[in-house]
């Protein structure tokens, strides 16, 4: 993974964060949206992590992109409920569907790019 492939990730979880707070009222100031994203982030780290083990043949933008979003929506949900927060099946949900598209979503724009160019 580059390092353009980490700002990018940080940026989708942040913009998730940011939007659930902006649609719940709860302040989008940088400290907020922080405490919000937090286990999502801590979430993509494990999964660029678990994504660095996935043996080299098999590598893909595609494979990447599923594991670190699984990996941000699974950890960040039990981080979540273990510290008494909200997993509520609409925002399991919700966040599968901003996790999935944001994180796969960015690699399948830049993997279409690079086939054009």
């Amino acid at each position: 993974m580059t390092r353009r492939t980490y700002v990018l990730d940080l940026l989708v979880v942040l913009l998730f964060a940011l939007a659930g707070r902006a649609s719940h009222d709860r302040g989008v100031d940088p400290l907020g949206v922080l405490e919000t994203g937090w286990p999502f982030l801590v979430g993509t780290a494990v999964g660029w992590i678990a994504a660095a083990f996935v043996p080299r043949p098999m590598r893909s933008w595609w494979l990447e992109g599923i594991v670190v979003a699984v990996s941000a929506l699974v950890v960040g949900m039990l981080l979540r409920w273990s510290m008494g927060e909200g997993t509520a099946l609409p925002f399991v949900l919700v966040a599968t569907g901003v996790l999935v598209v944001g994180l796969v979503g960015w690699r399948a724009v830049e993997a279409a790019l690079a086939r054009r160019a």
